[in-house]
């Protein structure tokens, strides 16, 4: 259970109880099962608010994680031990901008939450898939491991901002709203160790992504979670 920035401010205790449930649900079946092997999936925002870059799979538990995501990421620290999320909200928000006949399409305005200058490094779903697929079937190690596209993939909220629009070939103007907080400015994360398993790996361009995911949208949008 997991939200966007505002969304994780708004619920730290009910995100931290909900997520120990669900992970001690998960593990405890698998107990009682007889499961050989779990994955156990964990954000960047589990990992210490100040900290040096990039950072790796040895630094959890070097400090406190940023205040803003106390529940979710003490909760998903546990797992260690033994709103919607940012592109799939910018995608819903900005198509029900875009569908709204009132507003002629170069009026039209896309508002954006804080600054968009904070970092992120984001992965396509199909990709991660991919790399789940290959830790269940050769990633055999209890140690962690992370999942995630090289540091020269890094981008900024406003170059998030600015793809999706591009993949809807948006005529109207982007506004950043500076009054709503910018939650953490960076969490570079290193693969390094995942490339030394799988050096060859092919991550998805971010804006083929952006334009896959946003084509699946408009196909999908009467079905599509919301």
């Amino acid at each position: 259970m997991v939200g966007g920035l505002f969304h994780n401010m708004s619920n730290n205790l009910d995100f931290l109880r909900k997520n120990m449930q669900i992970n001690d649900n998960v593990l405890a079946l698998c107990h009682e099962f007889n499961v050989k092997k779990v994955v156990s999936c964990l954000s960047t925002c589990i990992f210490p608010d100040k900290t040096t870059y990039p950072i790796d799979e040895t630094m959890v538990h070097n400090g406190p994680p940023h205040d803003s995501n106390y529940g979710y990421s003490y909760a998903k620290r546990l797992i260690d031990i033994t709103n919607s999320h940012v592109i799939p909200g910018m995608i819903h928000r900005l198509y029900e901008t875009i569908r709204n006949p009132d507003i002629p399409e170069t009026e039209k305005i896309f508002t954006v939450f804080g600054s968009g200058k904070p970092l992120r490094q984001f992965i396509y779903s199909l990709d991660l898939a991919r790399l789940f697929l290959w830790t269940l079937d050769h990633y055999d190690s209890v140690k962690p491991l992370i999942l995630s596209v090289d540091e020269e993939d890094e981008v900024s909220i406003s170059q998030v901002a600015e793809s999706i629009t591009k993949a809807f070939e948006f005529q109207g103007k982007i506004e950043f709203d500076t009054s709503k907080a910018d939650g953490q400015f960076k969490k570079t994360a290193s693969n390094k160790k995942l490339r030394s398993l799988v050096p060859d790996f092919k991550f998805t361009p971010f804006s083929e992504a952006i334009k896959d995911t946003v084509t699946w949208y408009k196909a999908n949008y009467e079905k599509a979670r919301k």
